[in-house]
């Protein structure tokens, strides 16, 4: 086991597990938030929409940085920031402030998630495939413990999972400065490489689908609990921790055992007329009807989650931060403006109509994908690991796991 996942990619692992817990333990904590600053539900999705906004702007800079100065190095501070803006989201006096504070913890995050995967990719010894399934099964996790302490510990106060996350990412902080070694250092990129590489064909319409889906997810994860009205926080917290467990088993298992069979764009292409069905029933449905289809709604989240991120890396011919800080600036901005948007949408119009116009976007990107394809699976030809190498790597990560 220790020859698959080195000590350092373990406390990457892990780091991320803690890092995407960040993400998700707002969720229960909303209505809680809500009603103890009298904010409206536009008001209070701010402290999604700042923080993924800042993440997506600064990918823009994290990958670049992590060529100059290190990936450890800018892991480190990344998590050292998280630490301290989640400590004060908890001491926030104000909805303003703590939607300000959230946004110093996207900084953070961005720092953090652009160098975890290439760190993870680089000191992996089972290539990208098993690199990538740690990745998303840390990930998977963290969305779905998040929820879970948010809503056990925020039934005391709404305070008190921010001060949790602080404290569990202290420990990240630590195990990381002792454990994690800086991998083959890559040679020093500027922005302009990101940008030149948003000119490749395959990277730009994968990044632009992700965009599209990003915005879908984040109308689950971000936007959702408001619609489940009469649920306590621990409610919340188990509703969306068994959501987060559908994202982490099928990003793992149920992808490694699709991929090898349909081919990644084939299987994202049936994945995504799964999800426009889950959107459109989101906005039919009400009351426990809702609720199961949000939940279902992980399975087919994890899916896309895996799928995306693997073809960001293996449709491109440039470095591992370059890849990687392209896709997330573009993903990220579609998943910045999933919060707010869904959050005027559902107050102005309804609060159904976000989840029709999530299922319109995924139709969109339905669309584009099913055009593209020929230039994905070319991109993958040229530039990706052999397919029955997958089923390999993939194979032998779940075992470990």
């Amino acid at each position: 086991m220790s020859k698959r996942l080195p000590a350092a990619v373990l406390a990457t692992a892990f780091a991320t597990l803690i890092a995407f817990m960040g993400i998700g333990v707002v969720d229960p904590l909303l209505p809680l938030i809500g009603r103890a600053m009298g904010a409206t539900p536009f008001q209070v999705e701010w402290l999604f929409t700042s923080y993924i906004a800042v993440m997506a702007l600064t990918m823009l800079i994290s990958g670049v940085l992590a060529t100059r100065l290190g990936g450890r190095k800018v892991m480190l501070l990344g998590l050292s920031l998280v630490v301290f803006f989640s400590t004060l989201s908890g001491l926030s006096p104000s909805i303003e402030f703590l939607a300000f504070v959230r946004a110093g913890w996207g900084l953070g995050n961005a720092f953090f998630t652009s160098t975890a995967l290439s760190i993870i990719v680089g000191a992996s010894t089972g290539g990208i495939a098993s690199a990538i399934t740690l990745y998303e099964a840390a990930l998977g996790l963290g969305i779905a413990s998040g929820p879970l302490i948010g809503g056990f510990l925020g039934n005391i106060t709404w305070r008190l999972p921010f001060f949790g996350t602080a404290t569990l990412m202290l420990i990240a902080v630590i195990f990381s400065y002792f454990l994690v070694r800086e991998p083959k250092r890559e040679a020093p990129r500027s922005a302009k490489d990101l940008f030149r590489a948003m000119r490749y064909p395959a990277i730009l319409i994968n990044a632009l689908i992700g965009l599209a889906y990003s915005y879908a997810f984040f109308t689950i994860l971000a936007y959702s609990p408001l619609t489940l009205q009469g649920l306590s926080s621990i409610d919340l917290g188990i509703t969306y921790f068994i959501w987060g467990i559908l994202v982490g088993i099928s990003s793992v298992f149920v992808v490694n055992w699709l991929r090898p069979k349909l081919g990644p764009v084939r299987l994202l292409q049936y994945n995504l007329f799964g999800l426009i069905a889950i959107f459109i029933a989101a906005g039919l449905v009400r009351g426990s009807s809702l609720l199961v289809v949000i939940v279902l709604s992980g399975f087919f989240c994890g899916i896309s989650n895996a799928l995306f991120t693997t073809l960001a890396m293996e449709v491109s011919p440039y470095s591992r931060s370059i890849s990687s800080g392209t896709y997330n600036f573009l993903r990220w901005s579609g998943a910045a403006l999933a919060p707010i948007m869904s959050g005027l949408i559902g107050q102005q119009l309804g609060m159904q109509i976000p989840f029709f116009i999530a299922a319109l976007l995924l139709v969109v990107g339905v669309i584009a994908l099913f055009v593209a394809r020929p230039i994905l699976e070319r991109a993958l030809l040229e530039n990706g690991e052999p397919e029955a190498s997958h089923s390999h790597h993939l194979a032998t990560t779940t075992q470990s796991i």
